[in-house]
């Protein structure tokens, strides 16, 4: 059994991290979260010690160690983007491996200081990449790598997942905190188009704003139209009349991925297989970063080129700005 620590156990996303650990057969020894509505740790770890300051939960890992001879293997970082550098950085530091959500890091070079000290501590960095272990997407990796080694396949992505005004008040809406739309919610795509179609060629930027980013991306095996959006009005109206707010298509040639479901127990077979030794370490996101930097620091050029068809949906104005 490992011993586990986590931080950021109020975000959306830490139960699923919680639910891995317990299913791994592993302890939590304790977690961190600046707010404290975190009942759901009663579901998986009641006696996890829980803190709400950096500095107690520090020093109680610290006396763990010392006071008890109790190791910590892991840490498991679930914390906005833009503290995930400095978190892994503490679970290095602590003497355990890290294990980090996407996006590792917001921009490349951040990925060279952390391999430094990854060789100086001889501890581990992992990224969840949770679409590398579903089904479909390493089918889908299966049948290119095993068709036509010259082909060059037309990808269309389009990620749309709603958010309200909250979205702009939380740390998301900050660009220098999430990176933006192409890096909080594209990022783990751009992973995967990496993954399966090799090396970036090029990288065009359509539109990148508050509500949405949009752009061209050429791989060595594939041709890459992609639109993400967190604005309801973008929608397809046939998704609006079902009551949905999300919708998510991937093609190639024409031809739909089916990968709506089988996304519950990603993490947990995350987590198997860095227990296992064979987790996705600081290089593997090395290119998906690259790309969302781009997207971030780059001109958008509009309509011209090879672009998206959502591409031509009319901007909006940032609901603060009305």
């Amino acid at each position: 059994m490992k011993n586990f620590a986590l931080i950021g156990a109020s975000g959306y996303i830490a139960p699923r991290h919680m639910k891995a650990i317990k299913e791994t057969d592993n302890n939590l020894l304790a977690a961190l979260d600046k707010n404290d509505s975190v009942g759901i740790i009663d579901s998986y770890f009641p006696d996890a010690d829980f803190f709400t300051e950096y500095e107690r939960f520090d020093r109680h890992i610290s006396k763990l160690k010392y006071d008890q001879n109790v190791v910590l293997d892991y840490v498991s970082i679930c914390t906005p983007n833009y503290l995930h550098d400095a978190h892994i950085r503490f679970a290095l530091r602590q003497g355990a491996d890290a294990i980090c959500e996407k996006p590792l890091v917001l921009n490349p070079w951040n990925i060279d200081a952390l391999s430094k000290i990854e060789k100086e501590t001889g501890k581990n960095i992992y990224n969840i990449l949770q679409l590398r272990v579903h089904p479909s997407i390493i089918a889908l990796k299966q049948k290119i790598e095993n068709g036509p080694k010259d082909k060059i396949y037309d990808v269309d992505l389009t990620y749309l997942t709603s958010r309200g005004h909250w979205y702009y008040t939380s740390w998301k809406g900050d660009v220098s905190k999430s990176g933006g739309i192409a890096t909080n919610i594209g990022v783990h795509f751009f992973d995967m188009l990496s993954w399966i179609f090799g090396e970036l060629k090029q990288n065009v930027i359509h539109v990148n704003t508050h509500d949405r980013s949009a752009g061209y991306l050429e791989f060595e095996r594939a041709r890459v139209r992609w639109f993400l959006s967190i604005n309801y009005n973008v929608l397809p109206e046939a998704i609006k009349e079902k009551g949905q707010r999300t919708y998510r298509s991937i093609t190639i040639e024409g031809e739909e991925l089916e990968f709506s479901g089988g996304f519950t127990d990603l993490h947990t077979v995350s987590y198997q297989e860095i227990l296992k030794g064979n987790g996705y370490g600081i290089e593997a996101p090395r290119q998906a970063i690259e790309i969302v930097h781009q997207v971030r620091h780059s001109d958008p050029i509009g309509a011209k080129g090879d672009y998206h068809p959502f591409v031509k949906k009319p901007l909006e104005k940032h609901p603060f700005n009305l």
